[in-house]
């Protein structure tokens, strides 16, 4: 249950007074997500999702609230933060950064089609080309340095193995031209369990909480390498080309993207991989975030390099 910070029906009637949004009918915490505390809350003006910031300091907040604003205005389905009757985004509930945001409808997908990759292909260009007047700027949580860094300190702790695939990979790493790729904002974390579709359509993009400055690339390769998997980590032909023919029709590769796909398909896949082996090998006291297999990342990494 992601509800780390416990919250009371008076606590929330008095938080709610700062929101031009009528008073609560009710509320109930969300069971999905990993780091925040998250409640779904109606009242009789609507309904939102009320989500209590566990890590994060409000100064970093700031950038992804008006991130999700610039979106919106935009006209694509994110999550729009609602503004306080002083006109702030950010509050603050219980000792944390709160933010109340309209609740939008739709499900997560679990076994995408080819339409829906294609789709999802479409809004991926869609933010990154509405994103290009977006002011502000933020450096990748986990970056190419990052990467490297993480890959050092697990690369004594792994079996022969992983250690002589990821020491590989590691020199392969340092081949990719990241800074002479097209970049901008990106999402760079746009998982199934990110995205709503409704009536077919994608209704909702979530959790921007990794959303950085980076290569555009890299942030399609991180949405190919989870929607478009078979169950052994390979890529399905029919997906994968529905989802990148779908994203180039709005915002085409240039010649040196190209060349470095299935590269950053390898630098995406690593990516989750190390945060995976991080989190189960250097796990920290009083962590809230669910432990997941760093395996799968590790069979795609493998399945991208053949």
């Amino acid at each position: 249950m992601s509800v780390y910070t416990p919250v009371s029906v008076a606590e929330l009637e008095t938080f709610l007074l700062e929101y031009p949004v009528g008073t609560l009918t009710e509320y109930a915490g969300i069971s999905a997500g990993l780091q925040n505390s998250n409640f779904f809350v109606t009242t009789t003006g609507g309904a939102y999702v009320l989500t209590l910031f566990e890590h994060h300091a409000p100064a970093e907040l700031t950038y992804f609230l008006a991130l999700l604003q610039h979106w919106a205005q935009a006209g694509l389905p994110v999550a729009r933060p609602i503004a306080t009757h002083t006109g702030q985004w950010l509050s603050e509930l219980n000792g944390k950064p709160a933010a109340l945001m309209l609740r939008l409808d739709g499900a997560h997908l679990e076994h995408p089609t080819p339409e829906q990759c294609a789709a999802m292909g479409k809004i991926l260009a869609q933010l990154h080309l509405a994103a290009r007047d977006f002011p502000q700027q933020r450096p990748p949580d986990r970056g190419h340095d990052w990467r490297m860094h993480t890959a050092a300190n697990v690369l004594p702790r792994l079996d022969a193995d992983n250690a002589a695939l990821l020491q590989a990979e590691m020199a392969f790493q340092q081949t990719i031209p990241f800074t002479q790729l097209p970049a901008g904002t990106i999402h760079a974390d746009l998982f199934r369990d990110n995205v709503l579709f409704h009536h077919g359509q994608v209704s909702g993009i979530l959790d921007v909480y990794f959303a950085c400055t980076d290569s555009c690339l890299y942030d399609l390769a991180i949405v190919v390498n989870d929607w478009c998997c078979n169950a052994d980590g390979s890529l399905d032909t029919l997906r994968t080309h529905a989802c990148l023919s779908a994203y180039q029709a709005v915002r085409p590769w240039n010649t040196l993207e190209q060349i470095h796909w299935t590269a950053l398909l390898r630098a995406a896949a690593l990516r989750f991989w190390l945060s995976r082996l991080d989190a189960q090998l250097n796990p920290h006291e009083g962590d809230m975030i669910l432990q997941k297999d760093p395996d799968e990342f590790r069979d795609k990494l493998l399945h991208r390099i053949a």
